[in-house]
């Protein structure tokens, strides 16, 4: 069995919306300040589980990464355009415009709780989809990249606080930033035997 894991980029305050300024908030561009460094490459630490799963997406954030990952190079590039990608949308998408990308037919929590019974489900930014996730309770591991500053305003990820039932499992410094594993506590679902 899989596991569903939410990757984001945040700060200090929480705040997971424009890291690269995309959409031209008051508040973006603050994954960017730091150089590249923070953002190349495999900073969450997914190894192989990126290989053998499969990446969730919203489709603005898709969209995005569809012009973006095609046109790039190196070894991670080549493994973000290779694996597997799917996409929760009502309107459709290009599956052309990104090698191994389709649309999810239907509703996409039924098709996480059926594709995490065989593979990890990696969900990429695309922050409705993550709440509805977590909403549904299919959220099994967050990690997320943070980042030293304080954005003040914007989208968070734990708007209503932060998911009961999770653990930190790993806190580690990456130069200027941190990386942080949140893992679901299967021992906190765990009902006691009784005597």
């Amino acid at each position: 069995m899989g596991d569903v894991i939410v990757i984001q980029f945040a700060t200090l305050d929480g705040v997971v919306s424009d890291p690269d300024g995309r959409w031209g908030t008051g508040h973006g561009g603050w994954a960017f300040r730091y150089g590249r460094g923070p953002v190349d490459g495999d900073k969450f630490r997914l190894g192989t589980r990126m290989e053998q799963g499969v990446q969730l997406y919203g489709r603005r954030t898709w969209e995005h990464f569809a012009q973006l990952w095609p046109n790039r190079d190196g070894d991670y590039a080549r493994l973000m355009n290779a694996v597997p990608k799917r996409v929760a949308t009502r309107t459709g998408i290009d599956a052309a415009a990104w090698v191994n990308s389709a649309a999810i037919d239907g509703d996409p929590l039924a098709w996480v709780k059926n594709e995490r019974e065989r593979r990890d489900v990696v969900v990429i930014g695309s922050l409705s989809l993550v709440h509805a996730l977590a909403a549904a309770d299919l959220v099994d591991e967050y990690r997320l990249i943070t980042f030293p500053t304080v954005a003040g305003e914007g989208d968070r990820l734990f708007a209503t606080g932060t998911p009961a039932n999770f653990r930190f499992t790993l806190v580690e410094s990456a130069d200027p930033v941190v990386l942080t594993v949140l893992r679901r506590d299967q021992s906190a679902s765990e009902v006691p035997s009784q005597a």
